[in-house]
């Protein structure tokens, strides 16, 4: 076996046509797009489980609430999830808000590490709490989340003090804005997430949702509003128009960028109104 040393074999001179190949096939090779392998991750693309209440709404339905010290006769609220973590509950307290959700559950994969503090935290200042669930249709079936989410700090208690679970639906923060279902589809997995919560509760659950997803991925289902409260997610002035089926809605989340924390809602009713609405 002949060895070649390093740098010992000259190089072939090319002919002016090859050459010209050479440049060309150089450029084309610049010029090709990166294969998948090399593409970057995309930074923005939010990790499981770090989805919250009003996130869909806040990319996609405006971003402005009411302006900074308006106040209507209604009763003050908050809803937290993991992004909030120890909350400052007696500022809130101090503030005029008297009730409040926490997250306690997303999909069958996830539970919010702050839920349990979060919980007993609000309900410690006197504050009327309950949890909500961010629902991934495209994950599981809405049954299995239901239990999940009951099974998680979702349950409800005929205490006074403890508000019915919430079913956070709206735009899918990790791809298609309908989770890839069609709008009968996704009428029949809320549908079931719904039975199962009111099996296993005996309340039933409140929507959270906004009413231009709510149009576009139910095609402005009408069937729930007769059982389930509406919560309405609209970062305005007004609530604006609600979903098919709701003549009013029982909260508002009004803003994104409330004080000491951002998510600031509005029960739309007295306190004790909000007090009947735990009782059930």
């Amino acid at each position: 076996m002949t060895v070649h040393r390093l740098g010992s074999v000259r190089p072939r001179r090319l002919s002016p046509a090859g050459t010209l190949l050479a440049a060309l096939a150089l450029l084309l090779a610049l010029a090709a797009p990166a294969t998948a392998a090399d593409d970057p991750p995309d930074a923005d693309e939010p990790a499981r489980g770090s989805a919250y209440m009003g996130m869909g709404v806040l990319a996609h339905d405006g971003q402005h609430g009411l302006p900074a010290g308006t106040r209507a006769a209604q009763t003050e609220g908050v809803d937290v999830s993991s992004h909030q973590g120890n909350v400052a509950w007696s500022t809130l307290w101090s503030s005029g808000v008297r009730w409040a959700y926490a997250k306690a559950s997303e999909g069958t994969y996830y539970t919010n590490p702050y839920f349990a503090r979060q919980y007993s935290g609000s309900h410690a200042v006197g504050m009327i709490r309950g949890a909500y669930h961010f629902a991934t249709p495209d994950t599981t079936s809405g049954a299995a989340q239901a239990n999940y989410f009951v099974d998680h700090g979702g349950g409800w208690t005929r205490d006074g003090k403890t508000l019915p679970g919430a079913l956070d639906i709206e735009w899918n923060p990790y791809g298609a804005a309908c989770y890839g279902k069609t709008q009968s589809g996704m009428v029949t997995w809320i549908r079931d997430f719904l039975n199962r919560y009111k099996a296993r509760t005996g309340r039933d659950a409140v929507i959270y949702t906004a009413t231009n997803w709510w149009t576009q991925c139910t095609g402005n289902y009408a069937g729930f509003a007769s059982a389930n409260p509406l919560w309405i997610a609209r970062y305005a002035s007004a609530p604006g128009t609600l979903p098919a089926g709701w003549s009013y809605h029982t909260a508002w989340q009004y803003t994104s960028s409330g004080p000491t924390v951002g998510d600031h809602n509005r029960f739309n009713g007295g306190l004790d109104r909000l007090r009947a609405l735990a009782n059930g």
